[in-house]
């Protein structure tokens, strides 16, 4: 790890993200070793993929970004205890992002729902598409200002 520059402005950025709820690492499906170079943080606030072993990339996700989570299970990671975690997510950076063999799964799959809908109610992003407005819709609207 390099030197910290400014070590107050770093202590605030890391309360910032909140508590570490799981870290996991990428994993081979051969008896579920964690001999990869990929590790996975995930905060209350932040989501966050370390990757490389001579050159390390870091990459944050917000939570109230991630608007969907999915998760597979083949016949081999299943016997290996092993799942794939797909999120959908409004950043620029990665729109899908994909965490394969990662144990506990389930676990980290319903807490990532929980924690972005969680984030979104806090910064009030609560995405308002599909309910039902459709483009045929859109003369209702006007006459309601005539009802006011």
């Amino acid at each position: 790890m390099s030197k910290v520059a400014n070590p107050e402005q770093y202590a605030q950025s890391k309360e910032a993200k909140g508590d570490l709820r799981y870290q996991e690492r990428g994993r081979w499906l051969l008896f579920g070793l964690p001999w990869t170079f990929t590790k996975y943080e995930i905060r209350d606030n932040d989501f966050t993929i370390i990757k490389g072993f001579f050159t390390v990339r870091e990459n944050d996700c917000y939570m109230y970004k991630i608007s969907d989570v999915e998760i597979t299970r083949s016949f081999m990671q299943r016997l290996a205890g092993l799942s794939t975690i797909v999120l959908y997510t409004s950043d620029v950076t990665d729109k899908t992002i994909v965490m394969k063999n990662i144990k506990h799964g389930k676990e980290i799959k319903d807490f990532l729902l929980q924690a972005s809908e969680a984030a979104r109610l806090r910064r009030r992003t609560v995405s308002m598409q599909n309910i039902g407005f459709g483009a045929s819709d859109i003369h209702d609207v006007d006459d309601m200002d005539e009802l006011g």
